[in-house]
């Protein structure tokens, strides 16, 4: 069996890509430190924080199993982001930008990364 590659001389665009996408994410985490220490003059449910922090630790990790070559971050990713923009959506009815560039990101550049090791991916 022939294995992966993981080394950064022949990966630099895989994780290069996979570092874009975690700083437009890191700006959806940006909005919710900011909403956090905002929550008292914004009336936000503190519910909210719980929420929406572990939600956000789940995208971390889901991103580091990608850096990994997991198929599970691979899946997880995407769909972490999209309930993170729910919660938003659902109780602040605010429509985060950086949450749609983070998946236009992972859709059109970070599957074009990962689709061709994904055959490798064990």
């Amino acid at each position: 069996m022939k294995t992966v590659d993981k080394s950064f001389k022949n990966n630099k665009d895989y994780y290069l890509i996979f570092g874009v996408i975690l700083m437009a994410f890191l700006l959806s985490v940006n909005t919710d430190v900011a909403e956090y220490s905002l929550h008292q003059k914004i009336h936000i449910p503190s519910g909210f924080f719980y929420y929406t922090f572990g939600v956000d630790a789940l995208v971390i990790v889901s991103w580091l199993l990608i850096l990994f070559f997991r198929k599970l971050g691979v899946i997880l990713f995407p769909i972490l982001v999209a309930v993170h923009f729910g919660l938003h959506h659902y109780y602040l009815s605010t429509f985060l930008y950086s949450d749609v560039t983070t998946l236009f990101l992972y859709i059109g550049l970070g599957l074009l990364a990962v689709i061709p090791r994904w055959n490798d991916l064990k």
